[in-house]
């Protein structure tokens, strides 16, 4: 989609940005430098929207297990439009066309040339890696975060153009939650026709992993958690039935998700929640033989579990971290196709300018948002 036909010299000398200069304070707004033009392989955008996830919640308040080099640019879910592109950056990570104006999504880096890109071919585990939202704004190329008016798109990301029957918001949504859930049934595998498919959370990333494994084929698709307005979207995004954890113990979940799957419980179970006991308790859950895939643990909190448990029940048990080019690309692929019947807009619950960012980040830790967007323009 073309529309934006700024010149590289248009550029502003700083890009207003929200900024974390010390965890567990209020986020400010800054003028960040913007670099006056791309290097070879890079892009300049204007920013246009950026959703906020949990992960933004809890580096701001210092309570993730990564490396965080502050002061940074809060935000990594980015969408915006190309403003000036660095030679040899001409067309996105797929192949397609690249013009001032285009809108994209961009990844953070994998160099390439190391074990995980070349051997392993797990790029999200890369070695050199530089992550948005992570990195020193005091350092060039300076807008490396997604609450700000420009970004800059370094030459090892990969960056792909956002399909025309998209709005920012779901284009936004595919940045971090939906490419994460790609990643998390890449890494799963295969889904049988005849499989049940638990998923522990009914936030963003689980109601997502609700829709892609109804379409996947999936026999059941469970939801646990709460409130009952979001698993109610969950219900619209395709889960087959849900159970609340309000009111009800986890031994009453786990007999319900028996009673449905002929006393085995299901074959799948897939943990989106961030809170560590519900490791313990997936591994309760899932059948003999199963397959357990965890996503949600990027906290820096602990559980305690019985290692017996998963070798009595012969469970596989999977991490998924991040996602590559090829998540964000089948996330972008998956919300254009089916855009007509999965009511991915619902999801976006609430906009706030980039002024107002500390007031939706502390909705979003209340709970009473699901997914908010800062709109820049």
């Amino acid at each position: 989609m073309s529309g934006d036909t700024r010149d590289i010299t248009a550029l502003p000398e700083f890009s207003r940005a929200a900024v974390v200069r010390r965890f567990g304070e209020p986020v400010k707004i800054e003028c960040v430098p913007v670099p006056p033009a791309p290097e070879p392989g890079a892009l300049i955008v204007r920013t246009t929207a950026c959703s906020i996830c949990g992960t933004d919640v809890h580096l701001s308040r210092g309570n993730l297990s990564l490396t965080v080099d502050l002061p940074i640019i809060l935000g990594h879910e980015m969408v915006g439009r190309v403003v000036a592109i660095g030679d040899g950056a001409g067309r996105d990570s797929v192949g397609q066309k690249l013009a001032i104006g285009d809108r994209i999504l961009w990844t953070h880096t994998a160099c390439g040339k190391c074990f995980y890109c070349t051997v392993a071919r797990q790029p999200t585990l890369c070695e050199n890696r530089r992550a948005y939202m992570y990195e020193n704004i005091e350092k060039p190329p300076y807008l490396l975060g997604g609450f700000s008016e420009y970004g800059y798109v370094l030459p090892e990301s990969g960056r792909v153009r956002v399909p025309d029957n998209l709005d920012d918001g779901v284009a936004s949504l595919c940045s971090c939650a939906f490419r994460s859930v790609m990643n998390a049934f890449d890494n799963l595998g295969p889904i049988d026709p005849s499989e049940h498919v638990a998923i522990q959370g009914a936030g963003p990333l689980g109601i997502l992993a609700a829709a892609v494994a109804r379409v996947a084929g999936a026999r059941t698709v469970s939801v646990i958690g709460a409130p009952e307005a979001r698993l109610a979207l969950a219900r619209d995004f395709g889960a087959t039935h849900t159970f609340t954890i309000e009111g009800t113990t986890h031994e009453e979940r786990v007999a319900g998700l028996r009673d449905l799957t002929d006393g085995r419980g299901p074959d799948i179970v897939m943990e989106f929640t961030g809170f560590p006991d519900a490791f313990g308790q997936g591994l309760d859950i899932v059948r003999k033989g199963g397959r357990y895939l965890t996503v949600g643990q990027l906290g820096t909190g602990t559980t305690t579990f019985s290692p017996s448990t998963i070798v009595k029940k012969n469970i596989r048990v999977l991490g998924s971290f991040s996602g590559d080019v090829k998540s964000y690309w089948k996330a972008l692929q998956f919300a254009s196709a089916h855009i007509d019947h999965i009511p991915f807009g619902k999801m976006i619950t609430g906009r706030y300018t980039l002024d107002e960012v500390n007031v939706a980040l502390d909705r979003m830790h209340r709970l009473e948002e699901i997914k908010p967007l800062i709109v820049m323009d």
